[in-house]
């Protein structure tokens, strides 16, 4: 190996994040922040939007914690890149969201990400059945060991958070982003989340609207709140609570549903079959389709002959009139809601929060949504076509990959007649993906 040298230019400058000008790009133009920011006033020292535009900044690189704040301050690049004219010290920047965490969310981060979603006339993919997907549910962070407001014991047997999160599309745009306290139940106070969610959908996409949730859901209150909905169906995983799956096998031999079973292997047998529940609901009364399914074992997957059958019982409530196994199907792909939360939690290290206080920590949860947003519009536009870094193929890429391949890019700065230039390497895989995403976020 040679024996290099290093040195530190004093003239020239360089990034290793030249992709914060893909995000400045989209928080600016489309996200209209400035006009948004505008009857807030400018906040303090320096500006609410240049506060948001900061954050947002770390976040894309995958930082969360103040402090990473402070290797920026003096960075032309980074600045240039989102827009701003100053950035604040991490004590400062902890300050200012202690101060004005509710106001912010409710009237910056929340209406800039809908208003960056519909100018950016994101991609949204509906379901074959010509319906648009709203997966929510609770993913439970893990921040045990720390004294941060509302922090308490999880259904995950941990002390954190457990944040509920609404996903639109196939392609998991982030619609809704609550932080609640460890101990809340996913239900509590969800008729809200449910309105919210609604009327942002609405502003995005015109298609019917097919609500996907699981069984902590199973609540009377919700069935008939989605059941009103104008252009909304649902399909909500059934709670049993206490009833006896062997009262169900019964109930479907006595009925003859034997006729609708598989035998996916000796020993275990598998039937589907609807019941409809009548349910009243202040002095109204509602009829209710619920798909069963039923599994029967006699045999383990070991071959191990059972004394006494394994019953196995699941539900769920649905105003679609799809056949069963399509509608389980369908419920079936709510799981991939799964994989956006690990993009929260890891791709973004949001899943310890950096604050104490609760409200903070819930507006850095917010503006992680925002950012998710804006990596993943990138991602779509950049990552998936043949000029792309090469990578396997895919429908979509991770969070973390978006970051790697196009915000981690090295260029230097290079000020000449007046113009300011990013100049890439000549072996930079990514600059055509690059040069793709820009002219389309800034020309287009």
């Amino acid at each position: 190996m040679p024996n290099i040298k290093l040195e530190q230019s004093e003239t020239e400058t360089y990034t290793s994040h030249a992709g914060m000008l893909l995000v400045g790009s989209c928080l600016n133009k489309h996200g209209n922040l400035d006009a948004i920011c505008a009857p807030l006033g400018k906040g303090g020292e320096v500006s609410n939007a240049d506060l948001i535009r900061s954050y947002v900044g770390l976040l894309a690189q995958g930082k969360s914690d103040y402090e990473a704040i402070e290797n920026v301050r003096n960075d032309e690049i980074f600045q240039l890149s989102l827009g701003i004219k100053q950035v604040l010290s991490s004590s400062r920047q902890r300050q200012r969201f202690d101060e004005n965490a509710r106001t912010l969310i409710e009237n910056v981060v929340t209406p800039c990400n809908i208003e960056m979603l519909k100018n950016l006339d994101v991609q949204i993919t509906p379901l074959y059945t010509g319906h648009v997907q709203i997966d929510a549910d609770a993913s439970p962070f893990n921040n045990s060991g720390t004294k941060k407001e509302h922090v308490s014991w999880t259904y995950k047997n941990f002390d954190g958070y457990n944040p509920m999160f609404v996903y639109l599309g196939q392609e998991g745009w982030s619609i809704a982003a609550e932080l609640h306290p460890g101990s809340w139940n996913g239900q509590r106070e969800f008729g809200f989340v449910i309105e919210r969610a609604h009327e942002t959908a609405r502003e995005l996409t015109t298609l019917p609207l097919l609500w996907r949730l699981d069984s902590q859901h199973d609540a009377l209150d919700n069935l008939v709140q989605l059941v009103e909905q104008d252009g909304s169906d649902f399909i909500i995983k059934w709670n049993k609570r206490k009833e006896s799956a062997h009262t169900w096998l019964k109930y479907a031999q006595e009925l003859g549903h034997w006729c609708h079973w598989e035998t996916p292997r000796p020993g275990k047998r598998v039937g589907t079959f609807t019941v409809y529940k009548e349910r009243k609901h202040k002095g109204n009364t509602y009829t209710f389709r619920r798909i069963m399914r039923v599994t029967e074992r006699n045999i383990d997957n070991n071959g191990q002959m059972l004394l006494i059958s394994e019953v196995e019982v699941e539900g769920w409530w649905t105003t679609l009139e799809s056949a069963d196994a399509e509608v389980i199907a369908l419920y079936r792909d709510h799981a991939t809601s799964e994989q956006f939360h690990s993009e929260f939690k890891t791709d973004m290290d949001l899943e310890r929060l950096p604050s104490g206080k609760f409200d903070s920590n819930d507006l850095v949860l917010n503006l992680g949504a925002l950012t998710y947003n804006i990596l993943k519009h990138i991602g779509l536009c950049g990552l998936l076509d043949e000029d792309a870094p090469v990578r396997h193929s895919a429908k979509r890429r991770r969070i973390k990959t978006v970051m790697q391949e196009l915000m981690y890019v090295a260029a230097r700065l290079i000020k000449r007649s007046r113009q300011l230039w990013l100049r890439f390497g000549k072996n930079c895989s990514a600059f055509s993906a690059f040069n793709k995403v820009y002219k389309r976020l800034v020309y287009e």
